[in-house]
């Protein structure tokens, strides 16, 4: 069993059972069995917690932005301080690498230092209406209770990057992370209390009950800002659900990313990049590329090099120095993948590597490259979350962007080019929030994080993140 993080309810400052003392379990991807017993929130958990936040907020949102920004900085010195500890916690939660898991909290760590710079930063505007008869005052103001819903696939960074612009702000915040990867969360809420986060600012209910929770704090009480990292399915119901109340909402949604590479593209830099892009944080993010579009005069060429470096990659368990890829977060993220590639095969694709999953215990996919894929062909249709490459030949420009853009998602794309003008040309007309030209890595604290079309609403991460958990005042005066 882990013991290194919290397993109960952390609200109001005090670490509680749940209400009716139920609770869920935790297992490990790569053996299947269950490592820890975490309470479950109830509705009226969730109520308290939410309750807890409302009266915390005045005292933080009046708090000096100075001392908020050095308490998040104090939060990233700790986070960094127990760097191997929290990326213990993700390996045996989540199942990545622990090389991917150290990587994780460097990133997920950065959020905190960023806003808390960001913190003195918050500006606002005096000018004079053109009329002359009034000054105009614009203020921003915390927008109030945030509630916070972060996913499994990277339980550190995907909370730092809603709670850090949020208590930078001035809000305070309940945070619901998945049921599959809390303890991380619970780790992090007693972190944040040895960094001075007040008692009741920061408030995290991990449940299985998630439906009826989040619906609960959706629908009534001080909740005014919705903050949600998963799939576009439950982003776009959760948006219904708090329109009735007009909440302020950010939504990071489902990818699609393409990969391009283009006829004159460094061979060896495209597929160094790709293999980034693909595998990276075990091919289980939003950001992965889903879609290999390479030019038919690279093709065989990108293709061999491509199986040649996958084929290269250890899977094994996460806690293994040794391993690459790690087992896949869940049975059903590896039983989604199997039925991924037989929609390829039966598509026409060919496996070049990989394709079944992997005996014994543990939720295994070893890494599958599948080439001589349809542009039609549905498997390139939807998020693949997994280390399962399609990759199709095309042959001019126009063509490739096309292909690219035909999708409902828009998070982020690649493409790899040796000529600028033609990598800011596609770059501009990809429709996408995000775009790597000759890098296959383009997540970063400093910039801002989001999509277009399906993949989202708001951005997180840079300047902009902060934003969306304020609120713009104007104020009409005279002297």
């Amino acid at each position: 069993m882990i013991t290194t993080a919290p397993t109960g309810l952390y609200i109001d400052g005090s670490w509680r059972p749940a209400a009716d003392s139920g609770t869920l379990t935790v297992e490990d991807p790569a053996t299947g069995q269950v490592i820890a017993e975490v309470a479950d929130a109830t509705v009226d958990d969730g109520r308290a917690a939410a309750a807890a936040a409302a009266a915390a907020l005045p005292a933080w949102r009046e708090r000096a932005p100075r001392e908020r920004a050095e308490i998040l900085r104090r939060a990233y010195e700790l986070m960094i301080a127990a760097k191997d500890e929290i990326a213990a916690l993700i390996t045996a939660e989540n199942g990545k690498t622990s090389g991917d898991a150290q990587s994780e909290v460097g990133y997920a760590a950065e959020f905190f230092r960023w806003y808390g710079e960001e913190a003195v930063r918050v500006e606002g505007h005096l000018g004079q209406a053109p009329s002359g008869d009034k000054r105009i005052i614009e203020i921003s103001q915390p927008v109030g209770v945030a509630l916070l819903l972060t996913p499994w696939n990277l339980p550190a960074a995907m909370i730092t990057r809603k709670v850090a612009p949020a208590l930078a702000a001035g809000c305070t915040v309940v945070v619901k992370p998945s049921h599959q990867t809390p303890l991380t969360a619970l780790f992090l809420a007693r972190l944040l209390s040895e960094a001075g986060v007040p008692d009741g600012v920061v408030n995290v209910i991990p449940t299985a009950r998630d439906v009826a929770v989040v619906a609960d704090l959706i629908d009534a009480g001080p909740v005014r800002a919705l903050s949600f990292t998963g799939s576009t399915r439950v982003g776009s119901a959760l948006l219904g659900q708090a329109a009735p109340r007009v909440l302020k909402t950010s939504m990071e949604l489902g990818g699609n990313a393409p990969f391009i590479v283009f006829p004159d593209a460094d061979l060896e830099a495209a597929v160094a990049g790709a293999l980034v892009a693909k595998m990276r944080h075990n091919a289980e993010a939003c950001t992965a590329a889903n879609r290999f579009y390479v030019h038919a005069s690279l093709y065989d060429a990108f293709v061999g090099r491509l199986a040649e470096r996958l084929s290269a990659l250890k899977v094994g368990p996460g806690t293994d120095p040794s391993s690459h890829v790690g087992p896949m977060a869940s049975a059903s993220a590896r039983d989604s993948l199997t039925k991924a590639v037989r929609s390829a095969v039966d598509s026409g694709g060919r496996v070049v590597l990989g394709g079944d999953p992997q005996a014994g215990p543990g939720y295994y996919f070893p890494p599958t490259l599948i080439d001589n894929v349809p542009a039609d062909a549905p498997v390139l249709d939807h998020e693949l979350f997994g280390p399962v490459a399609p990759v199709v030949s095309f042959e001019s420009e126009d063509d490739v962007i096309s292909m690219a853009n035909s999708t409902e998602m828009g998070l982020g794309s690649y493409l790899y080019t040796q000529d600028l003008r033609r990598g800011l040309r596609v770059a501009e007309q990809l429709e996408a929030g995000m775009v790597g030209l000759n890098t296959g890595v383009f997540s970063d604290p400093a910039a801002p994080f989001g999509g277009v079309k399906r993949s989202g609403i708001g951005r997180e991460g840079g300047r902009h993140g902060i934003h969306e958990f304020l609120e713009t005042k104007y104020i009409a005066t005279q002297w």
